[in-house]
């Protein structure tokens, strides 16, 4: 069976980095997008990594710009936006669709585990999903459940 370990990404500079890196630490995906009403959330991502790294949680963004064209152009200015305007330091990803023929092979893995209410399609930015340690999918939130309302999961899986 597939985990999330069995993927590569793309780094901002084009460079791929398997998620095998990641192997045995619980993770938080999310596609995210620097222009949207709920990019306040980076804070409470930011929030959450800084609360539970030591304990091994990584938050990993990806920019996506499928919903109302809501990203830069340009990946640099996507990483600074997150780094100056929420001190962002957890790693974002390059750009990527999440839905849709051309969609990521991560996402197509994320939502064939964990469908939506009424779909396997990524409605909106700030799809959030928790990975265990063993690289498998625990739980989809929704683009409105703010990143403080996942903290009691996170401690159910790193406990």
């Amino acid at each position: 069976m597939a985990t999330v370990y069995d993927f590569d990404v793309k780094k901002p500079n084009g460079e791929m980095v398997p998620l095998k890196e990641y192997e045995g630490r619980p993770l938080l995906i999310v596609n995210t997008a620097s222009k949207c009403g709920f990019t306040p959330q980076f804070g409470g991502l930011q929030s959450l990594y800084e609360a539970y790294k030591d304990r091994g949680l990584v938050v990993l963004g990806f920019p996506c710009s499928q919903f109302n064209n809501q990203e830069y152009d340009d990946i640099n200015e996507t990483t600074e936006f997150c780094q100056v305007n929420y001190g962002v330091t957890f790693p974002i990803f390059a750009k990527v669709d999440v839905n849709g023929e051309g969609a990521d092979p991560l996402f197509i893995h994320l939502t064939s585990e964990k469908k939506g209410m009424l779909s396997k399609k990524i409605k909106w930015n700030f799809t959030k999903f928790l990975i265990d340690q063993n690289g498998q999918v625990v739980e989809r939130y929704a683009p409105q459940t703010s990143p403080e309302k996942i903290e009691e999961d996170i401690q159910k899986i790193l406990s």
